[in-house]
């Protein structure tokens, strides 16, 4: 083609070539000036196409703008190829500029607001590109974005181009609801932004796969990679937006793109040395530095006493123990750790127990700029260990610069136990206790036996025991009635020693939580959280309590006070979620959920729960994925049969629902507030009507009456919401409901 003249063009030389034809650098004659020439495939061009082709003129010529290439015309060669005439942008594509590596913060801001005001100004006209990428965004030499090809572009309100249940776009920036072929807006082309901004600063996709159809499971299930964690030098509001920007469900994402362009242009890129922080540190699990590496646990549950002194002092946010030691091994720089938590200090340190001895290490550091605060080197014997926690955590207060209360000073100084045997049996037990096995409990067991006999009557040592009875019916170990009474007569151990102890308001509110005597439970652990409001399992046996009784206002500030302390623990995440599906809010309880699944794959907890949250959503081939899946990683396991039950269920396959019912599988799931309710669920869609409702009332027994769930919010309760046994059901339910109050 090169030097043919097409109409007043004179063809110079090819520039770039795609699915949709190719572009040609060219001369218009008349006006004396370089264009491209687009044309479109002479060769085998459907309807579809040629309708697309001329959609991309039109959407484009509509819009005069500087971050939009300019359209001057649509015309036909002489031999019957249709093309555009276009502005030439003498420039670099963003993906060649990737090519060669991240762009600098600047850079990628430059041309993510560019772009973004190019979107507003096709927004407006309510066109969507759909097809928003680094291909399609040119930066001239003067640094100017333009972004080009509207083949995608869609009137709002018009009709679908592509077949039903097909998706259009490029794989690997593709929203959510585009992957799943749903009708598509302005919000999309949001998330696409999002995609192409992580990509500048990282030089990587957030979502990726060997094959399409990975990286489109990866954008409807996963959460990418936090940005700090590549790149140190990312601005947390640049984190902020992207996050923003990416977020699954639309209802949550920016909702305008000039929003997120007015974030973007608010980033300094020296932020990070601006940032007005709350007081906040996390303590990261100390180096077990002993010449014969058996003592872990010591260096474990030096690094949990200190969390637990410094949670003491309200005007510091102190990251929790369980997000703390995720990060043991992890090799992360303070920085980056900084920014995942969202702390500005990060305390480190290293034990070395031989024998009696102690040498411990510890040091403040500013993670914001990675600068050193104090350090300090501290020796002694086991004696000692209760003053050295006391002098590393006053050495935080100091640092800081923290007033602390009276009763703050007090607290501070307090002491698990004032026995060293029964401290060290306690932090034993504790790491035998905390892996949630069968032989971790009976080993935590005979460690707590043993140090009973040997120290005597002890508070600490009484809570552990009642606690180890508590794990094995919790983890589905033992069943047994007796567990729980062993339990409350530890409990009652510890009220003997200290009526006013919290570890003991925990125990009674989790057996009575495990006998459904819900009211009584709800009142021990407010108890204990009123003598220790940090404390992980009170907030999570509350929430979860509270969950289940429909009190969703009254759950929302205990959640979101688990992830912000704990934010690394997938429960957390999983029980915000599941308090916006129990407030009927599906849609946004999808987020949450994937993020517990992000945290944690192996679980088939977090995996069931994701795939219930699809399947209130009505995306059932997402729930069946991880069904699915769960059935495959845990086979012989009771989520595998709850997965088979529910999936067959949902699919309307009634006779191999009923099948993969055992005796044993039934009996298991009775004893609980949730699982009855999974079960009635399922018999419900099978319109197995009476076992549905007989399940719904083993429910309510323990605890379940969340009646605006159950009476409306279920879907899949429908078939029986007729039935006069459900009607006189749900009056009980109601009434226990409306006269049930919460007070926090």
């Amino acid at each position: 083609m090169m030097d043919q003249q097409v109409g007043h063009y004179k063809i110079l030389e090819k520039i770039g070539s795609g699915g949709m034809g190719e572009v040609w650098l060219a001369e218009d004659t008349r006006l004396e000036r370089n264009v491209a020439l687009k044309f479109l495939p002479a060769e085998a061009v459907s309807e579809e196409e040629q309708i697309r082709f001329i959609r991309e003129a039109r959407a484009a010529s509509a819009l005069d703008h500087p971050n939009i290439c300019t359209i001057h015309e649509v015309n036909e060669s002489d031999k019957g190829q249709t093309y555009i005439a276009m502005a030439y942008c003498d420039g670099d594509t963003v993906k060649e500029k990737i090519a060669r590596g991240p762009l600098t913060i600047e850079d990628a801001l430059d041309i993510a607001i560019q772009t973004g005001e190019g979107l507003a100004r096709a927004h407006k006209e309510g066109i969507i590109h759909r097809d928003i990428k680094p291909a399609n965004v040119i930066v001239t030499k003067d640094g100017l974005a333009k972004i080009v090809d509207f083949g995608l572009a869609k009137l709002s309100g018009s009709t679908q181009l592509t077949r039903t249940g097909s998706s259009i776009g490029t794989v690997a920036y593709m929203s959510p609801e585009q992957v799943r072929g749903d009708e598509v807006d302005h919000r999309a082309d949001i998330w696409s932004l999002g995609v192409m901004l992580y990509e500048m600063v990282t030089g990587q996709l957030p979502f990726q796969g060997d094959k399409e159809t990975a990286v489109m499971y990866s954008a409807l299930n996963e959460d990418p990679q936090s940005l700090v964690s590549i790149r140190e030098d990312i601005p947390r509001g640049l984190e902020e937006v992207v996050g923003k920007a990416l977020v699954k469900d639309l209802t949550n994402r920016y909702q305008g793109i000039q929003e997120m362009v007015e974030e973007l242009s608010k980033i300094s890129t020296d932020e990070t040395g601006q940032q007005e922080w709350e007081k906040s540190i996390v303590v990261l699990p100390f180096e077990d530095m002993s010449p014969d590496k058996d003592n872990e646990y010591f260096s474990d549950g030096l690094t949990e006493e200190i969390i637990t002194d410094l949670s003491k002092i309200h005007s510091l946010k102190v990251i929790s123990r369980n997000s703390a030691m995720t990060l043991k091994g992890t090799g992360k720089t303070t920085k980056t750790i900084g920014r995942e938590l969202n702390v500005q200090y990060v305390l480190e340190g290293s034990v070395r127990k031989a024998g009696n001895n102690l040498r411990i290490t510890a040091q403040l550091i500013d993670a914001t700029d990675d600068a050193h605060v104090w350090a300090e080197k501290y020796s002694g014997t086991l004696d000692d260990v209760f003053q050295i926690q006391e002098e590393v955590s006053r050495s935080i207060v100091d640092a800081l610069k923290l007033k602390l209360s009276p009763e703050e000073e007090r607290k501070i100084i307090e002491r698990p136990t004032d026995d060293i045997q029964a401290y060290e049996v306690h932090l034993r037990a504790q790491y035998e206790m905390l892996r949630l096995t069968e032989e971790g409990l009976e080993r935590a067991l005979q460690l707590i036996t043993d140090g009973l006999d040997a120290v005597g009557d002890n508070e600490i040592l009484y809570a552990d025991m009642g606690q180890v009875y508590l794990w094995y019916v919790d983890a589905a170990i033992k069943k047994e009635e007796s567990y729980l009474d062993k339990a409350e007569e530890y409990a009652q151990k510890v009220f003997t020693l200290n009526p006013e102890s919290s570890h003991g308001h925990l125990l009674r509110g989790w057996i009575h939580k495990r006998r459904g005597n819900i009211p009584d439970a709800v009142r021990e652990l407010q108890q204990a959280l009123t003598i220790d409001p940090n404390n992980l399992a009170s907030l999570q046996h509350q929430a979860w309590i509270l969950i289940s009784m429909g009190k969703g206002m009254a759950v929302r500030p205990l959640v979101e006070k688990l992830v912000d302390i704990d934010p690394l623990t997938p429960m957390n995440h999983m029980m915000v979620g599941v308090n916006e599906l129990m407030d009927g809010k599906f849609s946004s309880a999808l987020e949450p959920l994937g993020k517990s699944h992000q945290l944690d794959r192996e679980n088939p907890i977090f995996r069931f729960w994701y795939a219930k949250g699809f399947a209130y959503e009505s995306r059932y081939d997402e729930a069946y994925t991880l069904l699915n899946s769960i059935e495959q990683d845990a086979p012989q396991t009771f989520w595998a049969q709850l997965s088979g039950f529910f999936r067959n269920a949902l699919q309307g396959r009634k006779n191999e629902a009923l099948q993969s019912v055992t005796e044993e599988f039934r009996s298991l799931m009775r004893e609980d507030e949730i699982f009855p309710l999974w079960m009635a669920e399922s018999y419900s869609l099978i319109d197995e009507r009476d076992e549905a409702i007989n399940w719904l009332e083993s429910g309510t027994k323990y605890g379940f009456i969340n009646y605006p769930f159950l009476n409306e919010y279920d879907p899949f309760l429908e078939n029986i919401r007729g039935e006069e046994q459900f009607n006189k059901l749900m009056e009980r339910v109601k009434h226990e409901w409306e006269h049930f109050e919460v007070v926090l």
